[in-house]
């Protein structure tokens, strides 16, 4: 079976790499808010290529569909995750250092991309099965990144847990991370972002660790 690439081809008419990067990014930028407030199947290419700045031709040279454009939302969320997790491995000296901070990290991205995580989880059924293959790939290298960490500190000792629950633990924080979305209409009356933080942490380790 042929692997599949970490990111689906979407054609363009354009050449430029560069500019087809920056002109999706506008793209993208645009269809979140229009997305966020109005759903996705009320949102016309024409809002789109209005709110990203150029006209509808110009907008249909990077994408072929309106179906590429919530492909590129869920795919620039994911790589936003990403980033964020891969700075963490940069900081971290043992596994659990780097969990602290990969968990610190994940969380902002959910805070700050919640109407964007919502909507992946309200619309992404729209996507075609291609496509929807790639946005759970994504989604899985996400959380496959939590696991790996979670591996280091078993193996240089910071994190005690058996190694045939590491996949289990690692979905358990993505789905804490996506909770602070889920159940903001509680949790942020209850909670700020950093005491919510501190205390999953903490009740992570607790749990890895023996104690917070």
């Amino acid at each position: 079976m042929k692997k599949l690439e970490q990111v689906k081809n979407i054609p363009t008419l354009v050449k430029d790499a560069s500019l087809v990067e920056k002109r999706r990014r506008q793209i993208v930028e645009a269809a979140m808010k229009l997305f966020v407030q109005k759903g996705f199947h009320p949102t016309t290419t024409r809002e789109i290529a209005r709110m990203a700045g150029f006209s509808i031709g110009t907008l249909y040279e990077y994408i072929g569909s309106k179906e590429d454009v919530l492909y590129l939302v869920c795919e620039a969320i994911h790589s936003e995750m990403e980033t964020k997790l891969r700075q963490a491995l940069d900081e971290g000296s043992t596994g659990r250092e780097t969990l602290v901070n990969a968990i610190s990290n994940y969380f902002q991205v959910c805070d700050r991309m919640q109407d964007s995580i919502l909507l992946i989880y309200q619309e992404s059924s729209s996507l075609d099965r291609d496509a929807l293959r790639y946005v759970l790939a994504s989604d899985e290298r996400v959380t496959s990144t939590f696991a790996n960490i979670l591996l280091q500190g078993l193996k240089d000792g910071t994190l005690h847990l058996e190694k045939n629950n590491v996949k289990l633990i690692a979905h358990n924080i993505i789905v804490l991370g996506h909770m602070w979305t889920f159940r903001r209409w509680f949790l942020r009356r209850a909670f700020g972002l950093e005491e919510y933080i501190r205390i999953q942490t903490s009740f992570l380790l607790s749990e890895l660790t023996g104690k917070g």
